[in-house]
């Protein structure tokens, strides 16, 4: 092994010998002339512009047909203005009418509930209700049999109108002690209108004369 060494270094001894004057410059310039060349040659170098690089807009991505459609603007309902209703008027309340039907008999000496006390008076449930177009006698207060027979004729026709069937009654005035004042009809014909026709009773405030012949 050491004469192999040996060797290696008598062949380079030789080869370096032979060329020596190749060799020889390298040695003579300092490293810092060495440097320095090298940093004249990169100046001098032509410097290479920058590539651009042109960044590419992302695509638009196809809308699939199952994806969510977003919702379109939902115009503003307009604002209802309010109705301003005056003051000083105020509804009209409706007439007061009430349909009736029960069975009436005369009335007697006990307690008035469903019964008819003469031609022009009659109680229904408990109210006396006065028959406000028309007048009739009074059998109690008859002057004469003529008066008397006209008052009794006219009782008897009033009970027999009252359970014919279903009647209207419409308040004809404000309740007093005489009892609450009421139209009574069926079908648009009025009991005080049928009894006058039949010269059972007259119309209120007539002049006619007296009941008795």
């Amino acid at each position: 092994m050491p004469w192999l060494v040996l060797g290696i270094a008598a062949v380079g001894a030789i080869a370096a010998y032979d060329n020596w004057k190749t060799i020889r410059p390298m040695f003579g310039k300092a490293p810092a002339a060495v440097i320095r060349e090298a940093a004249e040659a990169k100046l001098q170098a032509p410097k290479e512009a920058p590539k651009q690089v042109a960044v590419a807009a992302p695509a638009a991505k196809p809308r699939q047909t199952n994806d969510p459609v977003p919702p379109a603007a939902i115009p503003s309902a307009p604002v209802p203005t309010a109705k301003i209703v005056p003051a000083s008027i105020s509804p009209v309340a409706p007439s007061s009418s009430e349909t009736a039907k029960a069975a009436f008999g005369y009335c007697g000496q006990g307690e008035h509930f469903n019964c008819v006390g003469d031609a022009g008076t009659f109680w229904y449930k408990g109210e006396k209700i006065v028959i406000a177009d028309m007048v009739s006698p009074d059998v109690d207060r008859a002057r004469c049999e003529d008066e008397r027979k006209i008052a009794f004729a006219a009782k008897s026709r009033l009970l027999a109108l009252l359970n014919a069937g279903p009647f209207n009654m419409n308040a004809a005035g404000k309740v007093d002690d005489r009892g609450a004042p009421r139209v009574i009809s069926r079908d648009g014909r009025s009991f005080g209108t049928r009894l006058i026709n039949e010269g059972l009773a007259r119309k209120p405030g007539s002049a006619s004369g007296s009941w008795c012949a």
